[in-house]
């Protein structure tokens, strides 16, 4: 028979009585000695992090990417070689903009974030569901979160300022159009696809760059709900139908491909091929199938894992690149810089953001500095007594691996700097395209759910929002107007 587990303060002390506080007496007050009560209550106070400002409602899970096609021929990364290898994930998905009080079914954009744990590094892939976003200068995020949040003085809603946003930024349509169709409310996780949204870059052993741009597709199938069918469902509900399938093994996968563009088609390219607005055409970029992702285990500890995974589009690792995309640009610095504030300087120390692989640097010290063990080095992440400034005397100190030197960056020709407009200023083809692939009832549905909120705004942001819709569909404008007048 093995001994009972005893319980423990967090020193590691044997706890007497954890049922009673010390007091003066059955019926006195209590004493300044309650240590154990006090170190209970202090870490009670502070069981929570700063939620994210956006992303703040989600759920992961572990999973693996299986490489069904070999890229050695575009990119050096070592999990993109060899048909068949295996890279272990963890997945986050979530809504955007709500809080953790949020909705699963909100009409919202969905994140789909993925983790590889590569054999050199974490490549993070940080997207959504849509492969657009509603900007393409990211001095306007901070701007376009606060107008979509809860009004600051009500707090609550607030669809004028979004409607009011939307009208002074016609750059926002083609992803406003996605989020008011009836692919604004996906039914769950397992049912959506995912998107890289960003352009980045792959580069061989030759030092040849192309431009890719990731998409994950579901083989679940889509299935998305109308507005009135949320009602009465639970806020968690998409969390607990990923958690329920994995649980009883109906693991949710998804089919992963590529674009690829060359450096000299994106310079001809119709448009700017680096416009998170735009995507690329499927007829010009034909889609290549790479592989399947499949998540295959529910987290233990959904804060230790889910609440403080930590997810950045620097996370890169020799191969794959960034590239001229002004909002990866900015995310590139904004991401690790709120994991920084959120979780603390050291969160890639935690175990679901820590490598697989050896990890060799001369950062040191910062809170919660040594959280973690290297699985391969068994020494501890705050890198023991190790020299800790280079370059150094020490022969067996880490050293640079110049030959996963990234290419160098093209730039425009006879660039100035400076505060540039886009030059490629079409906001409304490409969401009058995606408008006429709808079906008459689709194309209801859209209407439908762009008047409910749009009756709210002023008159000057409906006269510019139909304006909008007009441009890029006729009739799009028609339906809209006439679902307004419907609810007058």
């Amino acid at each position: 028979m093995t001994d009972p587990k005893i319980l423990t303060s967090a020193n590691g002390a044997p706890v007497a009585d954890d049922n009673n506080s010390i007091s003066a007496g059955p019926r006195g007050p209590l004493t300044f000695d309650n240590w154990r009560l006090m170190e209970k209550l202090a870490h009670f106070n502070r069981e929570r992090i700063p939620e994210r400002v956006v992303h703040a409602r989600g759920t992961g899970a572990y999973g693996t990417f299986k490489l069904s096609k070999d890229l050695g021929d575009l990119t050096i990364a070592d999990f993109l070689q060899g048909e068949g290898k295996e890279t272990e994930v963890f997945v986050r998905f979530s809504t955007v903009g709500g809080g953790q009080d949020s909705s699963d079914y909100a009409r919202d954009p969905r994140g789909f974030a993925v983790k590889f744990y590569t054999g050199e590094g974490n490549f993070d892939l940080v997207g959504n569901n849509t492969p657009v976003f509603f900007l393409r200068d990211p001095s306007k995020f901070p701007d376009f979160i606060h107008s979509q949040k809860k009004n600051p003085r009500t707090n609550v809603p607030d669809p004028a300022a979004v409607f009011e946003y939307w009208a002074n930024h016609p750059q926002a349509l083609h992803q406003a159009t996605i989020l008011m169709s009836d692919r604004g409310i996906p039914a769950s996780y397992r049912h959506m696809h995912g998107f890289g949204s960003h352009t980045l870059s792959f580069w061989n052993a030759d030092g040849t760059r192309v431009w890719v741009k990731w998409h994950l597709k579901t083989d679940q199938g889509i299935k998305n709900l109308r507005g009135e069918e949320t009602a009465g469902l639970p806020p968690f509900g998409a969390q607990a139908d990923l958690v329920d399938a994995i649980e009883r093994g109906d693991y949710p996968s998804w089919t992963v491909k590529i674009q690829v563009m060359t450096e000299e088609e994106a310079k001809t390219y119709r448009y700017n091929p680096f416009d998170l607005t735009k995507v690329w055409s499927h007829a010009d970029f034909p889609l290549i199938e790479i592989g399947k992702l499949t998540l295959n285990r529910n987290v233990d500890n959904y804060f230790a894992e889910t609440e403080q995974s930590a997810f950045s589009p620097s996370n890169l690792v020799p191969g794959i690149g960034a590239s001229p995309d002004k909002m990866l640009q900015a995310r590139l610095l904004a991401y690790p810089d709120a994991h920084r504030y959120r979780v603390g300087v050291n969160h890639q120390q935690l175990p679901v953001n820590a490598p697989k692989c050896p990890v060799h640097h001369y950062q040191r010290d910062g809170a919660m500095a040594g959280m973690n063990v290297c699985p391969v080095t068994g020494r501890a992440a705050n890198q023991d007594s190790g020299v800790n400034f280079f370059p150094n005397d020490r022969d067996d100190a880490a050293k640079p691996k110049p030959s996963v030197m990234e290419p160098p960056m093209p730039l425009e020709e006879e660039a100035w700097v400076g505060f540039h407009e886009s030059r490629d200023e079409d906001n409304f083809t490409q969401a009058g395209d995606l408008y006429r692939l709808m079906s008459d009832d689709q194309k209801d549905q859209l209407a439908a759910n762009i008047a409910g909120g749009l009756v709210h705004a002023s008159a000057s942001a409906q006269a510019r929002m139909l304006n909008q819709y007009s441009a890029a569909d006729p009739d799009y404008a028609a339906r809209v107007k006439a679902a307004m007048a419907a609810l007058v």
